[in-house]
């Protein structure tokens, strides 16, 4: 998936019930949905609100894009990028009933992504039946 250069709190729950179309076929089970990157993670949280802005802003706040950073290649303040799956994991397990999702009314599957020098990721979905 392309991300851009910019922060991203991209919503991707409409690729997770595709996936679950396909694999999981009304079953119940699990879904995992991971990110194999040292820059991104997967939030659950209601989108469209302001609240996925607000998680970014949360992160701008407390990892500021500044030189106190010891991991520094990239661009300038590159080092936080690498301290947001420590906030926000690289990683969700949802549960799946009847091959749909379980989310609540207003929770939605967030790629989460500060890093603006890799325009390109991955998103690893599985499901265990």
């Amino acid at each position: 998936m392309t991300t851009g250069s910019r922060e991203v709190a991209l919503d991707i729950t409409d690729r997770c019930a595709a996936f679950l179309t396909e694999h999981a076929a009304g079953r119940d089970g699990l879904l995992n949905v991971f990110v194999p990157h040292a820059t991104a993670g997967i939030a659950v949280l209601e989108t469209g609100s302001g609240s996925d802005d607000d998680l970014l802003a949360v992160l701008r706040d407390l990892l500021p894009a500044d030189d106190r950073w010891r991991h520094r290649h990239g661009s300038p303040g590159h080092g936080r990028d690498h301290v947001v799956p420590g906030l926000v994991a690289p990683h969700a397990t949802l549960p799946v009933i009847g091959g749909q999702l379980a989310l609540g009314v207003w929770q939605s599957v967030v790629f989460v992504d500060t890093n603006g020098d890799n325009p390109r990721r991955t998103v690893r979905l599985s499901f265990l039946g």
